[in-house]
């Protein structure tokens, strides 16, 4: 009974000695399946990529030049085409006879303007001027305003709607400036010259909307002293630089013209801090 008992045990064990090899094997296939997976994903190409690579190479290669022997080996520049010369375009035909029926336009339209101001022409005080963008009519304050005020006198008005009756027949933009002279002005209603160029230049511009000038083509700018004509050490000088000024710009060239006279140089911070500010001045002379 011992000695069967021992057998059994003994063939047990080496039954199971020669299992184990199982074992192994299974690791052994499952590397070299995994040895030929990626094997097999390293083998598979992007032929997409393959073949921009391989044009390339080929276009690199057919560049290549041969050199003779003893020749220095060096590569051709490129060959770059000269820069073309802008073509000369003259001006269409077109654009030439718009220029020269807009020219008569504007010159039509300054001598409606004199003809309609012809009486204050006259007596020097106003002034009609043409250049290539336009024309400027520089009007005395005196005719217009009343000293230190911006209502339009009854005289003013007349001449005014017969400005604006010419005007409304274009379409050419406008700009209205109001200027004063140099001395300073502090009322209830303006506290300086700002405000007082700023309200005469809108008092012109309301009354050409009011006679039938289309309000998109004006504007109106206050310059108060920053812009005289002349100089302002005297009486006749200061009268000359408060006035009213229309600009009717034609967009042609250069820009609307000017009366003579000289432009005063003083500080730019002045376009921030109008003359006078610091202290109270007097109240306008007669005559402004």
């Amino acid at each position: 009974m011992r000695r069967q008992r021992r057998h059994r045990q003994q063939d047990d064990a080496n039954r199971e000695d020669h299992d184990r090899w199982l074992v192994s094997y299974a690791d052994f296939i499952t590397l070299l399946f995994a040895f030929f997976v990626v094997m097999y994903s390293l083998s598979s190409v992007n032929e997409g990529k393959y073949r921009v690579l391989s044009d390339s190479l080929i276009n690199a290669f057919r560049n290549v030049t041969v050199n003779v022997p003893g020749d220095p080996v060096i590569a051709p520049p490129p060959a770059v085409a000269p820069p073309k010369p802008a073509p000369l375009s003259p001006a269409p035909d077109e654009e030439i006879e718009r220029r020269r029926r807009e020219y008569k336009r504007m010159t039509t339209m300054a001598e409606d303007i004199r003809g309609v101001l012809e009486p204050l022409m006259q007596g020097g005080q106003v002034h009609v001027s043409e250049g290539a963008r336009g024309i400027s009519v520089e009007i005395n304050a005196r005719v217009l305003f009343a000293p230190g005020d911006a209502v339009l006198s009854t005289p003013a008005v007349t001449a005014l709607r017969a400005v604006a009756e010419v005007l409304a027949r274009a379409d050419f933009p406008i700009t209205v400036e109001g200027h004063t002279d140099n001395l300073p002005i502090r009322t209830g209603r303006y506290p300086s010259n700002w405000e007082l160029s700023a309200v005469r230049a809108s008092t012109v511009v309301r009354l050409f909307i009011e006679s039938g000038v289309r309000g998109g083509r004006l504007t109106a700018a206050g310059y108060a002293d920053q812009r005289p004509i002349t100089d302002n050490t005297n009486e006749e000088g200061r009268a000359r630089n408060r006035r009213v000024t229309i600009l009717i710009e034609s967009m042609m060239g250069e820009p609307a013209p000017r009366a003579p006279g000289a432009i005063h140089d003083g500080d730019p911070i002045r376009a921030i801090l109008p003359e006078g500010e610091a202290s109270a001045p007097p109240e306008p002379p007669a005559g402004r």
